[in-house]
């Protein structure tokens, strides 16, 4: 029996490898959970939500660069390296966006960045600020590969750091609506009679209320915040889950190694979680998938109404909300980049999903 459960796993992994979307996809979800987990170390700005703004260079072109003058605080940053490599950098520095400089009499002279055709105010400052008055060290030449947001920030580190979002959310999601729907679909399915009534009434019940409307509702109950969308989320998938998984046990619970479990004295948790649930999730893979992409776009969706993820954390839903506007403003890729990224993460659970269900159909 273990020897023909393996080959079937090892049958649906080659028909998996097959299907070159599904593996495609697949990697490309790996690599957006990377970059979601080391979001600051590659993030040009890795200070915390790459939330470092310089109102004198919003909403520049791709590919705008920039000399940066940095003015180190005095204040002592007491962070950890692990700290920093997952929650970003507390930054503490002043950073000055800067068109030309020069070095007179033991002072700095820079004229601060104007664009427009407008000045920039000249300022000076000692050379005794800097550490042992190298003051090259901290001038240096910054390239915004996507440009900068309405506030100046770095539009490739609100991307990348938004990503965390944008994926942990599935997890989440997945994870609350999979524990609560496989509970509630196996003791309806399993028992039947009376508590399958009751399961399918409050199915039914959370099932007509719209999705959106559902998770506003709880999302204002449990307070705005990162955690509370990820639970209010979760708990508004699990109906798909729980349907699934009583339908599956519905037409399993009456075969023959059902049966058998039953003939030789397991109790019904046993058979439930031992016997009956390990040969039924299949379906359930499949549909965990297509949360995964539900939970991103209703995110997105609570996020542009400004109850998603809060100020300044990073989220594509939330930067899609404050640039929509500049898409007839001459500058549509400030809202079609995060469009766009959510886009591709969407499909790719699609996808990968569609090709599990593919590798996993026996009778294909």
């Amino acid at each position: 029996m273990s020897h023909k459960s393996n080959s079937l796993k090892r049958l649906a992994l080659q028909k998996f490898k097959k299907n070159f979307w599904g593996v495609f996809s697949f990697g490309f979800i790996v690599l957006v959970g990377l970059v979601a987990i080391f979001a600051y170390v590659f993030a040009p700005d890795n200070s915390q939500y790459a939330n470092q703004m310089h109102l004198s260079i919003h909403s520049k072109q791709p590919g705008f660069k920039v000399d940066m003058l940095t003015i180190p605080s005095q204040l002592k940053n007491h962070q950890s390296w692990l700290n920093k490599v997952f929650f970003g950098k507390k930054n503490t520095d002043t950073e000055i966006p800067i068109s030309k400089y020069s070095v007179e009499k033991a002072m700095l002279m820079y004229k601060e960045y104007a664009s427009d055709g407008l000045e920039g105010v000249e300022k000076t400052i000692p050379l005794s600020t800097f550490p042992n008055n190298q003051v090259n060290d901290y001038i240096k030449e910054r390239y915004f590969l996507f440009g900068t947001d309405k506030y100046g920030r770095d539009l490739l580190s609100r991307v990348l750091v938004g990503a965390r979002i944008s994926f942990f959310i599935g997890f989440v999601a997945v994870f609350i609506s999979l524990f609560i729907g496989i509970f509630m679909g196996s003791i309806s399915g399993y028992f039947g009679g009376k508590i399958d009534a009751v399961v399918m009434w409050i199915i039914n019940v959370t099932w007509s209320i719209p999705t959106l409307l559902l998770v506003i509702a709880i999302t204002l109950a449990l307070g705005k915040g990162f955690w509370q969308v990820f639970i209010a989320v979760g708990l508004t998938m699990w109906v798909e889950v729980a349907r699934v998984v009583r339908g599956q046990i519905i037409s399993t619970k009456e075969m023959q190694y059902v049966t058998a479990a039953r003939a030789l004295g397991f109790n019904d948790i046993r058979i439930i979680t031992r016997h009956i649930l390990p040969n039924i999730m299949a379906p359930v893979i499949v549909i965990s998938a297509a949360n995964f992409a539900g939970a991103i776009l209703i995110e997105s969706g609570l996020s542009f109404l400004g109850i998603g993820a809060q100020p300044p954390m990073a989220s594509w839903g939330a930067m899609i909300k404050d640039h929509y506007n500049y898409i007839i403003l001459g500058k549509p890729y400030l809202a079609i980049i995060p469009g766009l990224c959510i886009m591709s993460l969407v499909m790719a659970f699609m996808l990968t999903g569609n090709a599990l269900r593919d590798a996993l159909d026996v009778k294909s």
